[in-house]
């Protein structure tokens, strides 16, 4: 026995709980019309997750609930429990005793509990499909039900067939499949239009990265160029800079001692043109002197001249020819010598001096001498007023002559003192200028030096200024390498440099490298520079996460659909094998139940015959008119790419004995109920299930009937266990437990047990 028990609570007219025990074969529920027997079936169908509630007689959820009575409040929620032995593991769950319940609430709320563990109605279904159990069909008849099989179209038909063969359970998991493929072609377009709507984008980006990786690569032989650069660069300042101000040092410490020696000399140089300004100052003073000297001989020569000529016109003409009388100018030889004796000194002192505002002065007193001497001369007397010579006139002229000798002689003897020291400070003079000209010579030599020194130092200092450009240079490098290289560059300076041949370059090979070569590396860095630029300096991480972003996408989406390729490949495999699986049980069964049906067909009616036909028909596409899109059987066509299939179905084919009757439409309500219990026991044979629920079937049999129908419910029983709901003596008299159903004052259903030997006595 698989059904062990059914707990009905507040569902339809069972406002209290009632137990249905049923650990017989057959058990049977009884009672009069109206009692709420029939409710217990439809207890069955709502517990086993039947949908309809007009299947349940009711509009709505509500209505499946106790509505309450004269005296009874009404109820909110409804529940229905059936308890199976799973001891055999006829369901596919690892319980030895497993109990499906649904509850149901007046907001129209549903609850499913496998073992009181809250399930979706998905895990129902798919649990009792296992066991060839469902909420509908073939083990749950109702009496409208039986003719329904007859009633149905041929596809129907086959489809109750189907779940009478226990292949509902394929038929659930391809239409799973089926609607699995439906929705992963669903995800491929879905897909297919997310990889659209990525590739411009993502081509978008691939030309970036490419652009930074071209970028990088450009980056990473920029570093290399710079690693060997800036080490060539660097030894090569770093020599230059210490070489430079090396060679300096004894230059400028050459230069100090110059400056030194230079200061000296010049305050020697200093110091000897001060006295010669004093010398000749004193030269100047003296030469004033010498002339107010001469003048003053000059004049006292003059007046000697003319004094001397007065006494010799007085000693020719007599004393009274006077100084006026004298017709013409006379000149002795003395006046002439004298003349000579003063221009010769003056050009002699002229001949030793170089500065020529002396010179002019010297010539300026020749000119006033010669002038003197020619304006100043007195006129000769005519010969006829000479003096007397021995007047008083002439002793007086001759004392004057004496005095003025005498003071000529003084200013003579003056004058020759003065020349001497004159001639001593012209020597001492020029003694000075020659010390000046040695003091002069080595200033010059000294700055000839210095001029040298730093003219090389110069040199040096160009030197440096290049470096220091180049140094100016490199420093602006090490700037721009490192915000376009990052740090890696600053290993340089542990950079070995080797030649084509691996050997390692020494320092003095870098130092005898052509400046030009360095030049040439400097301008290749900077093409690749500008190169990076134009690339765009940045480091793209940005592009090149979103890049990695949007691959590592477009990888999913692909990946995805070779996923869904895949699985559709595997549905499409599995709807193939599931339908082929179905077709040759199908088959098999079908013949079987046919088989079946005769049998049963000739013992209800004592002979005649029945078969059941496969027959292919298109399938009518019903219109919804909520939905007039394609169906799921039209998708999946489309997936599969294959035209829709003819559906087949079930015909019945009966002839009555004795009786010219072909086909079911000329049958009786009676012969179509007989005929459709054959056809449903028949199906129950093939492929029996656990229990099997007849709501009165046997209504519209006579007695004979009925002795035939217990028959089969014996026969029955034996694959299955039944639950009868009868008002039949001869169905109750098989059963061997009653239970019954009544209606009483409160009007809500009860339940009542009777045992077998009771129920025979009561239905005699």
């Amino acid at each position: 026995m698989y059904l062990k028990s059914l707990e009905i609570s507040g569902f339809k007219s069972f406002a209290k709980k009632i137990d249905l025990k049923f650990d017989t074969s057959i058990s049977a529920i009884v009672g009069p019309n109206g009692s709420g027997k029939s409710n217990v079936a439809e207890a069955f169908r709502f517990v086993l997750g039947e949908q309809s509630i007009k299947s349940m007689r009711g509009k709505r959820g509500e209505d499946l609930i106790f509505n309450g009575t004269n005296t009874l409040a009404r109820l909110n929620r409804a529940s229905v429990k059936i308890i199976f032995d799973n001891s055999k593991k006829f369901l596919d769950i690892d319980y030895d005793e497993v109990s499906l319940e649904r509850i149901v609430y007046r907001d129209g709320t549903n609850q499913y509990l496998i073992n009181k563990s809250l399930v979706r109605l998905k895990d129902i279904l798919e649990l009792l499909a296992g066991a060839n159990i469902g909420a509908s069909g073939h083990h749950i008849i109702s009496q409208g039900g039986a003719d329904r099989i007859l009633s149905v179209n041929a596809q129907d038909r086959r489809t109750m067939i189907e779940e009478a063969l226990g292949l509902k359970i394929y038929q659930y998991k391809r239409i799973v499949s089926e609607k699995k493929l439906i929705k992963v072609a669903e995800n491929m377009e879905t897909t297919q239009s997310l990889m659209r709507e990525n590739a411009p984008h993502l081509k978008f980006l691939k030309r970036q990265v490419e652009k930074i990786q071209k970028s990088l690569d450009l980056k990473k032989e920029l570093t290399e160029l710079y690693l060997e650069y800036f080490k060539r660069e660097d030894t090569y300042l770093k020599y230059w800079n210490d070489k430079i101000e090396k060679d300096k040092k004894p230059l400028l410490a050459e230069l100090i001692k110059l400056d030194q020696q230079l200061k000296e000399s010049r305050e020697l140089l200093s110091k000897g043109r001060e006295e010669p300004d004093e010398k000749n100052q004193a030269v100047i003073l003296l030469d004033k002197k010498l002339q107010e000297l001469r003048k003053e001989k000059d004049i006292l020569t003059f007046k000697l001249g003319q004094t001397e000529g007065t006494l010799s016109a007085l000693k020719t003409f007599g004393p009274g020819v006077t100084q006026t009388e004298v017709g013409q100018r006379s000149f002795s030889w003395e006046e002439v010598k004298d003349l000579e004796v003063r221009v010769i000194s003056q050009i002699e002192i002229a001949e030793s001096l170089e500065d020529i505002f002396q010179i002019k002065t010297i010539l300026k007193r020749i000119k006033q001498s010669f002038s003197q001497f020619i304006f100043d001369r007195p006129e000769e007397l005519s010969s006829d007023k000479r003096p007397d010579g021995n007047s008083d006139k002439l002793k007086e002229l001759a004392q004057t002559i004496k005095d003025l000798q005498e003071k000529i002689d003084l200013t003579q003897k003056q004058e020759e003192e003065f020349l001497s020291n004159y001639h001593h400070l012209q020597q001492a003079i020029e003694q000075g200028k020659n010390q000046n000209r040695d003091a002069e010579l080595a200033v010059f030599e000294i700055m000839a030096k210095q001029s040298e020194l730093n003219s090389q130092l110069n040199s040096f200092q160009n030197q440096a200024d290049k470096i220091k450009v180049a140094g100016e240079e490199y420093k602006q490098e090490l700037n721009e390498a490192y915000i376009l290289a990052g740090r890696d560059f600053l290993q340089f300076h542990q950079r070995e440099l080797k030649n084509e041949t691996g050997q390692v370059i020494s320092q003095s090979e870098i130092l005898n490298e052509e400046r030009g070569t360095q030049l040439e590396r400097r301008k290749k860095i900077e093409r690749i520079k500008i190169k990076v630029e134009d690339l765009g300096g940045g480091s793209g991480d940005d592009i090149l996460k979103e890049y990695a972003e949007a691959n590592k996408r477009e990888e999913f989406l692909v990946n995805e659909i070779n996923d869904l390729e895949q699985s559709a490949e595997t549905l499409k495999n599995l709807i193939a094998d599931l339908k082929e699986k179905i077709d040759k049980e199908f088959e098999e069964g079908l013949s079987k139940i046919d088989k079946q049906f005769k049998d049963f067909f000739v013992l209800m009616f004592g002979g005649g015959k029945a078969s059941l036909k496969l027959v292919k028909e298109q399938k009518v596409k019903v219109i919804d008119e909520n939905n007039l899109g394609p169906t799921d059987e039209d998708l999946i066509a489309e997936v599969e790419g294959a035209e829709k299939p003819q559906s087949e179905g079930i015909e019945v084919d009966v002839s009555l004995p004795n009786k010219k009757i072909k086909g079911l439409q000329m049958l009786s309500g009676g012969e179509r109920s007989l005929t459709s219990i054959a056809l449903l026991f028949a199906m129950s044979q093939v492929t029996p299930p656990p229990f099997l629920i007849l709501d009165e079937t046997d209504a519209a049999l006579d007695e004979a009937n009925s002795k035939k129908y217990g028959d089969m419910i014996e026969t029955l029983s034996k694959s299955s266990q039944l639950i009868l709901i009868t008002h039949n003596r001869e169905t109750m008299a098989r059963a061997n437990i009653l239970y019954g159903v009544t209606m009483g004052g409160e009007g809500t259903s009860k339940l009542l047990s009777v045992q077998f030997d009771e129920a025979v006595k009561v239905a005699k």
